[in-house]
């Protein structure tokens, strides 16, 4: 449980409001280089725009486009560094764009994209890319509709199958290092006198109670609260504080089918007929994860869904694309959508947004000790979060403290090749079946030792969650014990992605609330209760709204 009278007591260098990758990489950077760190977020660590993104560790080839050079280098520069020390999570994927005489693009724009691509990221260990002229395009990928069809390009990037994970691992090596995370605790104020934030009211929405985090006299607050961060600000009561709107939020949408007539061994990156925009055909666990859209969103930050006109743009394009993929809404399996927490650019297309960070000084308003991230990406959070200390460094008048993280393994780091896993399967294929041993490791990392740890104390945790995946009961157990999982949500959508695989979660709520009830103290009430929770979830965020017409009773 949380100690919040140490909490309360504690004199914290830094506080970083909102717990996505950016926060929680700002928190683990900080506490890395000595920094008592306090890291709180309002939900579920990644349960923003992190959890809900297209899960790539990419340089931004489109930024091309915009001519934002600097950002495709240190994007793609980050995605080297990801596939150095999170080997686990972060993995090599080859995209293919397939161009067509109707694109927006001509043939020598694609190639002339790509050579600067390669140059951008000469330091790069993945190969340089190729060009398919019709007739390899078309012996490769024999699906594709070959109509006005001139060829293709291949290159690689890189595919994080799962981005909350990469998320909490963050989370987990900054307390390692020092730091406190809370997880679903909300900051309803930020406390100024004369110039600083002094203090932070916290509410508790575990225990339900209200706490204040003193400040130190050199203690700096941290905004990185993504498409809320608005909402952050305005909890200031402050005369000097401009209440200026500094997050333009776009939504991107995307559904997960199953593997269906002609789907790519690898990556599609296509061009939208409809409005040109780009979109990706990923193969995602097993089943295919299809998105994105790129549409201005200023409505409840807290219930996004992807909508029906959405869903059928997606289906419509990748039909067109695939034609005898022949997808219709009965196929989809899932939906999310997230918001992109980018700068708010009033009348401006939105794909030329810049996806460029911004750290902006609240000094200038009046408030000295108070930064807030506007904008940031998945793949360059560690980026973020290098130039995010040093400037608390510099407000708070230390000398620098050199930055690790460009050589700090993820906690969970481990080859897919390592001789310990071998060792796993050797020791527990009598329990586990070896395919669900090498998926432990494919996900956790090392930290699949643990979880199988918890099958040598309680043998029965072996047990497959449910017969059609590989999951076994002990993980449920292990989220809840070691990695703050507190909800049904957390547990099949954050800590594992059942929610996505086995009808949005719903057929195997009856065996996780059996586990829970079993090996982690949770009484009829409780699992009652976050089953409604879980149903309510699902029908805000991912639940389709034709699906919800279909019928009047919860799906089950």
């Amino acid at each position: 449980m949380r100690n919040w009278q140490t909490i309360e007591n504690t004199a914290f260098d830094l506080i970083v409001i909102g717990g996505g990758s950016n926060g929680a990489g700002v928190a683990r950077d900080a506490a890395l280089r000595g920094l008592k760190t306090l890291l709180i977020d309002k939900d579920d660590f990644g349960s923003g725009t992190t959890g809900w993104s297209s899960r790539l560790i990419h340089g931004g080839l489109r930024y091309l486009e915009y001519f934002e050079f600097n950002l495709v280098r240190e994007s793609l520069r980050e995605r080297e560094v990801l596939l150095r020390v999170a080997p686990h999570l972060v993995r090599p994927l080859q995209m293919s764009i397939p161009v067509y005489a109707s694109g927006s693009r001509a043939f020598w724009e694609i190639q002339a994209g790509m050579l600067l691509y390669d140059v951008l990221s000469f330091d790069k260990s993945l190969p340089n890319h190729r060009i398919l002229p019709l007739q390899k395009c078309l012996q490769l990928f024999r699906h594709l509709n070959p109509k006005g069809l001139k060829g293709a390009a291949q290159y690689f990037d890189a595919q994080v199958v799962h981005a909350e994970r990469l998320c909490l691992e963050l989370v987990l090596s900054a307390q390692v290092a020092g730091a406190t995370a809370l997880n679903y605790a909300k900051v309803s104020q930020l406390q100024v006198e004369g110039d600083r934030v002094q203090g932070i009211t916290v509410e508790d929405l575990i225990s339900e109670t209200s706490h204040t985090v003193q400040l130190s006299p050199q203690a700096v607050v941290i905004n990185t609260a993504g498409p809320w961060v608005d909402q952050v600000l305005q909890g200031i009561q402050s005369s000097t504080l401009k209440q200026d709107r500094k997050i333009g939020g776009t939504k991107g949408s995307h559904i997960i089918v199953d593997p269906f007539p002609g789907a790519p061994d690898a990556a599609l990156y296509a061009e939208a007929a409809v409005d040109n925009r780009p979109f990706f055909i990923l193969p995602w666990a097993n089943q295919y994860l299809i998105g994105t859209t790129d549409i201005r969103y200023g409505d409840d930050l807290d219930r996004v869904k992807a909508s029906d006109d959405e869903i059928d743009y997606l289906l419509n394009e990748t039909n067109r694309v695939i034609p005898c993929a022949q997808l219709s809404r009965a196929d989809i399996r899932f939906t999310y959508a997230g918001v992109r927490p980018l700068p708010y650019s009033k009348g401006k297309k939105t794909s030329s947004i810049t996806r460029s960070h911004v750290l902006y000084d609240h000094g200038k308003d009046g408030i000295t000790n108070l930064i807030s991230l506007i904008g940031g990406k998945l793949t360059t959070y560690r980026q973020v979060a290098e130039e995010m200390v040093d400037a608390v460094l510099k407000k708070q008048g230390r000398a620098l403290i050199p930055c690790a993280t460009k050589q700090e393994l993820f906690p969970g780091a481990i080859a897919l090749d390592d001789t310990l896993i071998e060792t796993m399967i050797s020791k527990y294929q009598a329990l586990v079946s070896r395919e669900a041993i090498f998926h432990l490791f494919s996900i956790y990392g090392s930290f699949a030792v643990k979880i199988l740890a918890l099958v040598d104390e309680t043998p029965e945790l072996a047990e497959p969650i449910t017969p059609s995946l590989l999951d076994i009961k002990a993980q449920v157990v292990y989220a809840v014990q070691v990695e703050q999982a507190y909800t049904l949500v957390d547990i099949c959508v954050r800590r594992t992605i059942l929610a996505m695989q086995t009808n949005y979660g719903f057929d195997v709520l009856p065996s996780v609330t059996a586990i829970l009830k079993q090996y982690c103290n949770w009484s009829d009430a409780d699992c009652d209760r976050q089953v409604q929770n879980y149903h309510r979830f699902m029908e805000a965020n991912s639940l389709p709204d034709f699906m919800m017409a279909q019928t009047t009773a919860p799906v089950s």
